[in-house]
């Protein structure tokens, strides 16, 4: 089978604020049967944030459009300007926050894909900043061992 191109406008995809932020993720496996990643666009408004969150399977690659953020990577806080990219390795823990005075707006991919969407994305807080609490698992020798909640 012979994948066809894909063309999504931002005005058709839903805003996802579940974690701060406007998240829209354009090019994705349900959108245009994406196979190895997906692509999206981040709008921040000042004040705003996206909560921290990582991901277990992919890197996340972030493109800054317009706007001033800063971003946590692993509780270290590093500036974002416009025209610069930043490179997120898979199980790094961060979060974004807008800290001008106009919106900011971001692109992100991220790749390779989780087994399955609920695996690829797991927040360490909430919206607002309060931790989430860890849900027990089970260990391979039958230990209950601590893991953030996974949410796509």
């Amino acid at each position: 089978m012979t994948q066809l191109p894909g063309i999504v406008d931002l005005s058709e995809i839903e805003p996802n604020t579940r974690r701060g932020g406007d998240l829209r993720a354009l090019l994705t496996p349900t959108t245009v049967g994406s196979t190895s990643g997906f692509m999206g666009v981040a709008i921040v408004q000042p004040g705003d944030r996206i909560a921290e969150h990582y991901h277990p399977y992919s890197e996340e690659f972030i493109y800054v459009l317009c706007g001033q953020l800063e971003v946590d990577l692993d509780g270290e806080t590093h500036p974002l300007q416009p025209e610069q990219g930043l490179l997120i390795p898979a199980h790094m823990r961060h979060r974004f926050r807008n800290v001008g005075r106009v919106e900011a707006r971001m692109v992100f991919h991220l790749g390779p894909l989780a087994p399955s969407p609920p695996l690829g994305h797991v927040d360490t807080e909430d919206a607002d900043g309060v931790p989430i609490a860890a849900e027990p698992t089970h260990t391979a020798v039958g230990r209950v061992a601590e893991r953030p909640q996974v949410r796509s």
